[in-house]
């Protein structure tokens, strides 16, 4: 195998501090066809992953891969296939399935990595690539910065004969593998569940849950009226799915349903819809499964692990239960840390990433809905009934351009009213100032019983802020 890594005159060409990061929280993500999203990046990446892999294995490594339905998914899929070839392993293609798919399927074959075509909520002109390890959990840092640093370094990795497996070959394997993780589904909550008398709305978003949610809950015995789940390669996530539950709220009302459900592009997150048509967040799902869980003696701990943008309302409704909230940075990556660090059986985000840890470390917006329909129907209860006790506060969020991040603590001005609001605030609000990490922004999130109030809070520490750091 060769590692290629030198210039016309034999010279070593690297540079490691100019070496960008592409791998972030949730894998990379760009626009299709451009770096690091075009088809010589991703052959890359296959065939850096599958050699690495290849280091501590004593036979080829296994991978599985999938995709949502984004028209790019079909060739960058192949590309990565291709890379993974050249580079002496073997890859499984599920087709088109969720990410949470991809995740159990990694740990149940098992694989020694998992691969998801994605790019979850964004629109169909971006694409990503995610990877699992064979527990279900992210790819782990080291691998990744390997990765990058063959991709940077434009390291050739390849055998002299290449096998790549014809198209019925990988539809055949298709079906078999997303036909495994539904008969998983099925059987996720208890043996022999069953949703009959449910009526539903499922909102696929065009995406990845667009056949095998349907197959699911109508194997369940629900009655299903599926909407967004016509998938043509650009109208994933458009006008539809977790973003824009407009059409899914009327259709829920319309059709009388007891239900409806939102996943986004790849189906690792569900938002609902309660049978009047109100909207119901990660955070009201989060106040609804913890009680259920709690009353089953599942809560372990009494804890449940949250964000830092999750509602102040949350965390007041579950202390009325003896409950606790542990908050993490944003992003499902923080919230699985910590729920393997605490022991914690329930954590999630208000986007509606919920994750059981002892069911699967990938969020999973089917599994979700799942356990959303057992609450319902053990307590013999509509959701909108299941979700009283839990307030939500009027929240703001303020962004302010600033032209350098310096650390807040520098600027008495700025520390004092923090001070002064965070008093005013007590224990029925909260005030959260950081910065953007990707855009030269200051974020001010506040919360309170009092919108009016609050905005007038905010107003004043935005302004105190572009005194001190702003723009111009």
């Amino acid at each position: 195998m060769a590692r290629s890594i030198l210039n016309s005159n034999n010279v070593p060409v690297f540079d490691r501090s100019k070496m960008k990061k592409l791998f972030g929280t949730d894998g990379m993500r760009g626009e299709a066809g451009q770096f690091p999203l075009d088809a010589k990046t991703i052959r890359t990446v296959g065939s850096s992953l599958a050699y690495h892999l290849r280091q501590h294995l004593t036979r080829k490594p296994l991978i599985v891969i999938g995709r949502d339905t984004r028209e790019s998914g079909i060739w960058l899929e192949r590309a990565f296939i291709e890379g993974v070839t050249r580079a002496g392993g073997d890859c499984k293609s599920a087709g088109v399935i969720t990410t949470p798919g991809i995740a159990f399927l990694t740990r149940d074959l098992p694989a020694d990595a998992g691969v998801v075509v994605s790019a979850s909520h964004n629109p169909y002109q971006d694409n990503g690539i995610k990877i699992f390890a064979p527990s279900g959990r992210k790819l782990d840092d080291e691998t990744e910065h390997a990765i990058e640093t063959d991709v940077f370094r434009g390291v050739a990795l390849g055998v002299d004969s290449v096998v790549v497996q014809n198209e019925s070959d990988f539809e055949n394997n298709g079906h078999s593998l997303r036909a495994r993780y539904l008969n998983f589904l099925a059987h996720v909550v208890e043996e022999n569940f069953s949703l009959v008398g449910l009526r539903i709305v499922l909102d696929c978003a065009n995406g990845a849950a667009s056949n095998i949610a349907p197959r699911l809950f109508e194997r369940l015995g629900a009655k299903v009226i599926a909407i967004h789940n016509n998938p043509d390669g650009r109208n994933i996530n458009n006008d539809c799915g977790s973003l824009h539950t407009q059409s899914l709220q009327k259709r829920v009302v319309a059709e009388g349903a007891d239900l409806g459900v939102a996943f986004d592009g790849d189906a690792d997150r569900s938002l609902f819809v309660d049978a009047r048509g109100q909207f119901v967040d990660g955070d009201g799902t989060l106040w609804v499964l913890a009680k259920y869980l709690h009353a089953h003696n599942q809560l372990n701990q009494g804890l449940v692990v949250a964000t830092v943008m999750s509602n102040v309302g949350l965390e007041i409704a579950l202390q009325s239960c003896g409950l606790r909230l542990l908050r993490t940075n944003v992003g499902d990556k923080y919230v699985l840390d910590e729920l393997l660090s605490s022991g914690a059986s329930l954590g999630g985000e208000q986007s509606g990433h919920i994750i059981f840890p002892r069911l699967s470390l990938a969020g999973d917006g089917l599994i979700t809905t799942l356990y959303l329909f057992r609450a319902l129907k053990d307590g013999g209860k509509k959701l909108h009934e299941l979700t009283v006790g839990f307030e939500r506060y009027p929240q703001l969020l303020v962004n302010i351009k600033i032209r350098e991040k310096r650390p807040f603590s520098e600027f008495e001005t700025i520390q004092k009213l923090t001070r002064e609001i965070e008093a005013n605030l007590g224990n029925e609000g909260r005030l959260l100032l950081r910065y953007s990490g990707t855009e030269p922004l200051a974020r001010i999130m506040i919360e309170g019983k009092d919108h009016d109030k609050i905005a007038q809070y905010a107003d004043h520490l935005a302004r105190e802020i572009r005194n001190s750091l702003g723009a111009g």
